[in-house]
């Protein structure tokens, strides 16, 4: 009996299929967007912390040359708030009032016939204020503490009776800077009114969260606005919430009765699309001489905005980190005179993490037990709270070969004890975990009578691949050559996809286009398993390969027929199937997954007999520091990552590389700092410093463990993976090298030299 083989194209690296777009400049980004007749916008920020607009003068403004029109919070119709969304809140409406609550607030926006039109005008623009004293400091007595129910107060166990039994004991704190995200595209939104029905280009991660808050906004249904947002020039998470400039152009076009365009400056970028909030953080561990932890408690607060809401998960990932019986921990937001935070990558557990494998790492220089021997004697097998295995756990896989493909045996454990060339040199090491995330996505596949395969999804695309991996996941669901399929994104016309964050994305959105594409073939064999005609006359779909644009029996390689054919004969265009993934834990109507073109069952285990694991990471960094400059270069990095199953090992070690840059900038060069008043310094990259390529240098990723069981794909999420317990590492690094404990982000040459081995 004869059978035939197809080789999958997911696992393979391959190259993005959007990439000649890209170097020929034919990728179209919002900012590149323009319409006939377009107008264009410039904004007016605050120049105080805090009070009121007590006068704007806008006057001379309106009548400069070639201003349509001005906008204050004089003038501005009321907007209705967003809805809340699975991410949250959105922003507060602007120009609603006379308040101001931060620095680089919007207070005035000009439309005009050109840019520098709109600019000129814009600076002719006087705002006379009433000043207040702005919050700016956690222990100002009229700042406001806020306990939201995503963060509640965890307890496991008696933490205090634990600590205070305990033969060695860690209390310390730790701080992390403010940073601020810095795509290298500048953040733009077009907007254009046919109507009633509004058409936006953004800069956005999600669509549909756009299209809802301005309907919202106007009032009208969600289907009369379309966001189109076919490339994203990286966001790193600014594009995660609808920002008030967003409204304020849609309303601006509405008003004027033209497109309106508003391109952010590099300045304007600091202030208007979020930034990772400042964190104080303080770590008690309670451990036996041993090495058994016995208690953990992780107290954190973080700022937030006057007048905000935002998800912020700094401890979040502390109750599951290790095997330990007492767990506390406790999340504070203080409300400060600041503009809005938003998500950075990894928001929340970059933070955490750095505070929690520092602290590991100081019980065991404590415990003079090396380090990744503490974490190996603590890891948890279950999970601490349900005792459920997990659905992948590969971390001690990740210990063992990243210990051995970085050569940590090498390493003298006695701190400033080893050197190369003058430099002190410094291991370190740090966990990585990232919790599991799978919202609910949709997304539609079609096979036209040209034989070419469409699938389409309302998601984005910020840099991570979702037009490669996803083309590769349809063509093998298909049997289409992978240069035959069409994979459309960045459209709110098209199915309902998740943000494109938290690094749930590649999971609900492959998930959604396996379910879609296996569900299509399943329509298929439907067609023809009663046709006379067709040689695949009844087939099904356990005894199928799917191959070369076609349909075979996999038992018979000789009773074959193309997708085309079918259509052709059946006189079809096209068929087209919509499927949406299934939560963790549960099957969809594509009860299969394909295998080298073959569809076997699938059952996933359910959510009561296993738990849903994260990406784990084990991040090993050698650094040299200069003993008279202080100067610190990280000189190698090792990644072992537990990703599940790794659709493309190209784009995924991308990912990894460039959460590792930005391990390397959160640990030793990023910091967005305010003056006394409040007043923003750091506004553009002369004054923020990150990493570029000389920074660097020797990075080495590796993948291990098994496709994840909870879902028919088999990802976890990598994208925010490789920074989580970067920092943490890169510190514990320069503690080895020096002997000097750092705790506070970014690890200045001034942290370095100012204090003494030992403290």
């Amino acid at each position: 009996m004869s059978t035939t083989t197809t080789v999958d194209v997911v696992g393979t690296a391959r190259d993005r299929v959007d990439g000649r777009l890209k170097v020929t400049v034919a990728a179209t980004y919002p900012i590149d967007v323009t319409l006939p007749g377009l107008a264009h916008a410039a904004l007016v920020q605050s120049t105080i912390t805090s009070g009121r607009i007590r006068d704007i003068a806008v006057d001379a403004a309106e009548r400069a040359p070639g201003v349509l029109a001005v906008f204050t919070h004089m003038n501005t119709p009321p907007i209705a708030p967003g809805p809340v969304l699975e991410n949250g809140p959105q922003p507060l409406p602007p120009f609603q009032s006379d308040a101001v609550l931060h620095y680089g607030q919007h207070v005035a926006m000009v439309v005009a016939e050109t840019r520098e039109q709109a600019n000129a005008a814009a600076a002719l623009i006087e705002v006379t204020y009433e000043r207040d004293t702005p919050v700016l400091a956690y222990d100002d007595e009229r700042a406001t503490r806020v306990s939201h129910p995503w963060t509640p107060d965890y307890d496991r166990g008696d933490v205090a009776s634990a600590l205070a039994a305990a033969d060695v004991r860690i209390n310390q704190t730790y701080t992390t800077a403010a940073n601020s995200n810095n795509p290298i595209g500048l953040f733009a939104t077009v907007a254009v009114w046919d109507g009633d029905a509004l058409t936006v280009h953004d800069t956005t991660q999600y669509p549909h969260a756009v299209r809802d808050t301005l309907a919202a906004v106007f009032g009208i249904d969600p289907a009369g606005v379309r966001v189109l947002v076919p490339f994203v020039g990286g966001a790193f998470g600014a594009g995660l919430r609808v920002w008030p400039h967003v409204q304020l152009v849609a309303i601006a076009a509405r008003i004027t009765k033209r497109p309106v365009k508003l391109v952010l400056t590099r300045a304007q970028m600091f202030t208007s699309i979020g930034h990772r909030p400042n964190t104080i953080q303080q770590l008690s561990i309670g451990a036996s001489r041993d090495g058994q932890l016995s208690a953990i408690e992780h107290l954190s607060k973080s700022s937030i905005g006057m007048a905000d809401e935002l998800i912020n998960l700094i401890t979040h990932g502390t109750p599951t980190a290790y095997a330990c019986p007492n767990v506390s921990t406790r999340a504070r937001q203080i409300r400060q005179s600041i503009p809005i935070p938003g998500w950075m990558r990894a928001p929340g557990e970059a933070e955490g993490s750095f505070a929690l494998e520092s602290a590991i790492a100081e019980l065991s220089y404590a415990l003079k037990i090396d380090p990744i021997e503490l974490r190996v004697k603590n890891h948890a097998h279950v999970h601490p709270d349900t005792g459920l295995p997990w659905s992948g756990n590969a971390l001690l896989d990740c210990y063992r070969q990243g210990t051995e493909r970085f050569g940590w045996s090498a390493r003298n454990p006695e701190p400033r004890s080893m050197r190369n060339e003058g430099q002190l040199v410094g291991y370190g090491m740090g966990r990585g975990a990232l919790m599991a995330y799978q919202p609910p996505c949709k997304a539609i596949a079609s096979i036209r009578r040209d034989g070419t395969a469409c699938v389409r999804s309302g998601a984005t695309d910020i840099g991570p691949g979702p037009y490669t991996v996803m083309t590769m996941v349809a063509a093998d669901c298909l049997g289409v050559p992978i240069e035959r399929v069409r994979f459309g994104l960045g459209d709110s016309a098209m199915p309902r996809a998740p943000h494109e964050g938290g690094s749930g994305l590649t999971g609900a959105l492959g998930n959604a286009v396996h379910a879609a594409c296996v569900s299509l073939v399943h329509a298929f064999v439907n067609l023809v398993s009663d046709d006379e005609a067709s040689p695949l006359k009844g087939c099904r779909l356990e005894g199928i390969t799917v191959r070369n644009g076609g349909i075979q029996i996999t038992d018979d390689p000789a009773r074959f027929e193309t997708y085309a054919d079918i259509l052709t004969r059946h006189d079809l265009d096209e068929l087209t199937i919509e499927g949406e993934s299934a939560p963790p834990g549960e099957t969809s109507s594509a009860t299969m997954i394909v295998q080298a073109g073959r569809f076997i069952p699938y059952t996933a285990p359910s959510t009561g007999t296993r738990a849903h694991a994260g990406g784990y990471a084990a991040h090993f960094v050698e650094v040299q520091v200069d003993p008279d400059l202080g100067t610190i270069r990280v000189a190698r990095v090792v990644s072992a990552i537990d990703g599940g199953r790794i659709l493309n090992p190209k784009t995924a070690r991308s990912q990894i590389i460039g959460g590792i840059a930005m391990g390397i900038g959160m640990a030793l060069l990023e910091e967005t700092v305010s003056d006394r008043t409040g007043r923003l310094v750091t506004t553009s990259l002369a004054e923020y410093v990150v990493p570029v390529n000389a920074d660097v240098r020797d990075v080495d990723v590796l993948f291990v463990g098994q496709p994840d069981a909870m879902t028919p794909l088999g990802t976890k999420g990598i994208g925010e993976l490789a920074i989580t317990g970067m920092a943490a590492a890169i510190a514990n690094a320069v503690y080895h090298a020096t002997g000097t404990r750092v705790r506070s982000l970014p690890i200045s040459i001034e942290k370095v030299l100012g204090l003494q081995p030992g403290q």
